[in-house]
């Protein structure tokens, strides 16, 4: 995947107040998020790697100014 999508993302605060993605809606499939694998700061963006119950793996980043989420890597692990 060489472009980004935008995505609607689900997220969810912890014990701790960080948001944390837990579903996110591309078209018309929602795809639950099973694991955060990692996650990291960037100036203006935060980045999520996540993986689906099929064991897909996605990252996901977050405009910090727009709140905007998109897509932007999709394995689908049959590599």
């Amino acid at each position: 995947m060489s472009e980004c999508f935008r995505v609607r993302v689900e997220c969810y605060a912890g014990y701790r107040g960080e948001e944390a993605p837990r579903r996110f809606t591309l078209g018309e499939k929602s795809t639950e998020v099973e694991e955060v694998l990692d996650r990291w700061l960037a100036p203006d963006h935060r980045y999520f790697k996540v993986r689906d119950p099929e064991g897909a793996t996605y990252i996901m980043r977050q405009d910090v100014e727009s709140q905007s989420w998109e897509l932007i890597l999709y394995d689908d692990g049959n590599a």
